[in-house]
């Protein structure tokens, strides 16, 4: 019978793709095995996936990052999702979901995922909605169960890693958001599609009613079930609210059944929050949910800022991780405007692995502070060659550099020149 990676590492014993994740992720296989043993790590990857890199994400793992992308219908071109998936490789992110409700979908998910090594996510009620009203002329909210089950067996097919699923979405949560009252309502798409469907149909999510089908669907690609936050806030005065805590609760228990079936699993989380309430989301996650892996999207830590949102989510997101969080989600500076450019993607990219590093220094994964270290002596002997292979973003580090050295350059920085603190500090030793 065949068995999954979860149930593998319960015997003790992990694949050569889970050795190889091991590697990519810093720790022992040893290590790692027994993590996803208890479910507090994870391997993301579909067996189907022929070319896909494992990923491990989870406890005592540096800070993974994610980059969506993803067609619409105003935008349905695949040559330029495919330049975007390899801006968000070459920025450096572990991984890339496909978000696409427009155009060809299964065409752009499977040159997406052609296109690089990278782990891929997608969200398949996306398509079966898109699906339903563009292929068989049906509302939304008259999807079938099967047809809803159907779009996801596609996906997990054509070798998606993870799976974001809004099991939680329920008619008891969607009572208790009604009953306390929220400025933005559901902001999740597909927490939008999944309460429409129960209020039109006046039945349960299928996808928590049917959890079992679920389970026994993805189990033969060891797909990651990633438990969608159909109710997470969108805006910081929705932040922790009853509708919010209900879904983890169920996402918890949730969580519980898919280890029981062999299943690996990790938690989407908010959203738009204040820096005050972050710690204390991350903390009831991992209590509710035992541990397993954290996926933030930011959090966004104010509603003010478009063009700006990816350092609002900079922000959110070095707490979330100081605090626990394993995945960040980028948000791009189009965030809440449009869908993202291919420079967007880049400086979303960048402006999650500032924070997901920020986080690793105080979570003391090994290689993070070591790396600050080393930066802060190449800057004191004005190394620069050093400085730049050791930034984020070298190219801009040495683009930046360049295009301001002064024609009497002094080996400093333009800022100070003869005057850099450095050399001042040299000639008093020298005295």
């Amino acid at each position: 019978m065949y068995q999954t990676t979860m149930e593998l590492a319960r015997e003790g014993r992990i694949s050569d793709l889970g050795a190889a994740a091991a590697d990519d992720a810093g720790v022992s296989a040893r290590q790692l095995c027994e993590r996803i043993a208890e479910g507090t790590a994870i391997i993301c990857h579909n067996n189907r996936h022929a070319d896909g890199r494992p990923l491990a994400i989870g406890k005592g793992i540096r800070t993974r990052v994610n980059a969506n992308i993803g067609t619409s219908r105003d935008d349905t071109s695949i040559d330029r999702e495919l330049a975007k998936a390899r801006a968000a490789l070459a920025a450096g992110a572990d991984a890339i979901m496909d978000l696409s409700t427009g155009g060809p979908i299964d065409a752009i998910r499977r040159a997406i995922i052609a296109e690089t090594d990278l782990c891929v996510g997608s969200v398949p009620l996306y398509q079966a909605a898109c699906d339903a009203v563009v292929n068989r002329g049906k509302a939304i909210v008259d999807m079938t169960v099967d047809e809803i089950f159907a779009g996801i067996e596609r996906h997990l097919e054509d070798g998606v890693d993870f799976i974001t699923v809004h099991c939680g979405v329920t008619r008891s949560t969607l009572q208790h958001m009604d009953r306390e009252g929220r400025v933005m309502d559901v902001v999740s798409r597909g927490g939008s599609f999944t309460c429409a469907w129960m209020e039109h149909n006046h039945a349960e999510n299928p996808l928590f009613e049917h959890f079992d089908r679920l389970l026994e669907l993805v189990r033969p690609y060891d797909a990651t079930l990633s438990l969608g936050d159909g109710f997470r806030p969108g805006c910081i005065e929705d932040a922790t609210d009853r509708a919010q805590i209900h879904e983890l609760l169920t996402l918890g228990e949730l969580t519980q059944r898919a280890w029981e079936a062999g299943v690996q699993v990790m938690i989407e989380g908010p959203g738009h929050m204040p820096i005050d309430q972050i710690e204390a989301n991350i903390t009831l996650q991992k209590r509710l949910c035992h541990g397993a892996p954290f996926y933030v999207l930011g959090p966004l830590v104010t509603d003010i800022a478009p063009g700006y949102d990816h350092i609002s989510s900079a922000i959110g997101g070095a707490i979330a991780g100081s605090a626990g969080a394993d995945f960040l989600c980028y948000v791009t500076p189009s965030e809440h405007l449009c869908l993202p450019t291919i420079q967007d993607v880049h400086d979303g990219v960048m402006a999650a692995r500032l924070a997901a590093h920020a986080a690793d220094i105080v979570k003391k994964v090994p290689g993070a502070r070591e790396r600050d270290g080393e930066m802060s002596k190449a800057r004191r002997a004005l190394d620069w060659e050093k400085q730049f292979s050791l930034s984020l973003d070298p190219a801009l580090a040495r683009k930046r550099r360049c295009e301001t050295l002064a024609a009497d350059d002094h080996g400093a920085c333009t800022m100070c020149g003869e005057y850099c603190a450095y050399k001042v500090m040299d000639l008093r030793k020298k005295s």
